[in-house]
């Protein structure tokens, strides 16, 4: 309190006419990253805590560095071992030319050359998604009179974080629309969507455009390369096809294998998530609810055993270093808008995810990813999980003081 009183007492002289007028924007930034704000906010999504929409905002945007800086890695990584792999003298495309006549080539073992050829890839994403749904934005914000938040980088950038790398800059466009109109501008915007934009986006193209999304070619950018995501390998060979494929539960773990832009390193991940929870930005209920959800349905199918289906002998801790859990577990179960307001209803809407997520991956054939299904499953039911926990508190009361 007492930091917090002496940071207020310097406030006028960075404000308007003050003597450090110009250093004003550096002010706002501590006060809005460092300290709580005095008030309580009364508008969507944080009515019920201290917390302001700026400081929540720019805290996930920072939580997901280490995930951004290891995606950059691994996607050039992935890239130079395929073009190595593939023995190819002549690379086409613009960002091959970049990389030539910059003198970096596409050398595996040498990080800087990964990390600027992912960042060929990542960067065109990215900028497509923040163009076309900040048009779309600032379009309706526009309209409805309303300020432009910060909610949309952060959906700009989980949105990029999920996508594969060879996605089609015009898929990428399309997918952001629809994550941003459907998924929360006819609701009314931020706080009042009750489905994650950047997961209805990226549902959207799975849906519309399987071939991009999904199989064996799309993960590594390489024209003529193939080769299967850990989840794919599974579902179809069991944990003895990630042997013979060389993925191990340490480099799963670590993200040195094919996905998702930010999904592969849990450890990256990991570190983030300390940083929301440490922060209060993600509740632990929702986290510990949907680990408690995926180890419980997973070793039960561990017990229970398939003769025709290897899903079944995948243990939790395969589960959570493959596909999209972990990513999905820290930065979209923990999202505080479509996730359960009550704490009670933290933990049932976080293990109704975990359950969902081993029950897409194990029992449906079609389907071995599960994440991005299940949490759009568990938004969907968060209010009524709210509406029947406070409904049965009140019900609780109500016989207690009768």
């Amino acid at each position: 309190m007492g930091l917090r009183n002496q940071f207020d007492k310097y406030a006028p002289l960075f404000e308007k006419g003050g003597k450090y007028e110009k250093y004003y924007p550096i002010y706002e930034m501590v006060d809005t990253l460092v300290y709580t704000p005095k008030t309580v906010t009364s508008a969507a999504p944080h009515a019920r805590d201290h917390a302001d929409l700026k400081r929540v905002m720019t805290y996930v945007v920072l939580a997901t560095i280490p995930a951004i800086l290891f995606g950059l890695y691994n996607t050039g990584y992935q890239t130079n071992s395929a073009i190595a792999a593939m023995g190819l003298d002549v690379v086409p495309g613009w960002r091959a030319w970049i990389l030539s006549t910059l003198g970096i080539g596409f050398n595996p073992d040498s990080i800087f050359a990964n990390v600027v050829h992912g960042l060929l890839y990542f960067l065109p994403i990215y900028i497509t998604t923040l163009a076309v749904g900040g048009v779309i934005e600032v379009t309706f914000a526009t309209v409805r009179g309303h300020e432009v938040n910060e909610g949309f980088f952060v959906s700009s950038m989980l949105y990029t974080l999920i996508l594969p790398a060879s996605t089609p800059l015009w898929q990428v466009g399309l997918g952001i629309a629809f994550g941003v109109i459907i998924g929360k501008e006819v609701f009314g915007g931020t706080g009042k969507n009750f489905l994650n934009p950047a997961l209805v986006g990226r549902a959207f193209l799975y849906f519309a455009y399987p071939a991009s999304m999904s199989g064996d070619t799309v993960w590594t950018p390489v024209d003529g390369f193939s080769g299967a995501t850990a989840l794919g390998v599974a579902a179809a060979e069991g944990l003895q096809g990630l042997a013979a494929q060389g993925i191990t539960w340490t480099s799963s773990f670590l993200g040195t294998i094919q996905g998702s832009i930010g999904e592969t390193s849990v450890v990256a991940i990991a570190i983030g998530g300390v940083f929301l929870v440490a922060a209060r930005i993600a509740n632990y209920r929702l986290i510990l609810g949907c680990l408690i959800g995926m180890i419980g349905l997973s070793t039960l199918f561990n017990i229970v055993g398939s003769d025709t289906n290897p899903m079944f002998a995948m243990p939790w801790y395969w589960h959570l270093v493959t596909g999209g859990f972990m990513f999905g577990l820290v930065f979209m179960v923990t999202e505080p808008v479509t996730a359960a307001m009550t704490n009670k209803g933290r933990w049932i809407y976080g293990a109704l995810i975990g359950v969902m997520c081993i029950l897409i991956r194990v029992v449906n054939p079609a389907f071995p990813e599960g994440m991005m299904l299940a949490i759009l499953f568990g938004n969907i039911f968060a209010p009524l999980i709210d509406y029947y926990v406070v409904k049965a508190n009140i019900s609780r009361r109500m016989k207690r003081h009768a």
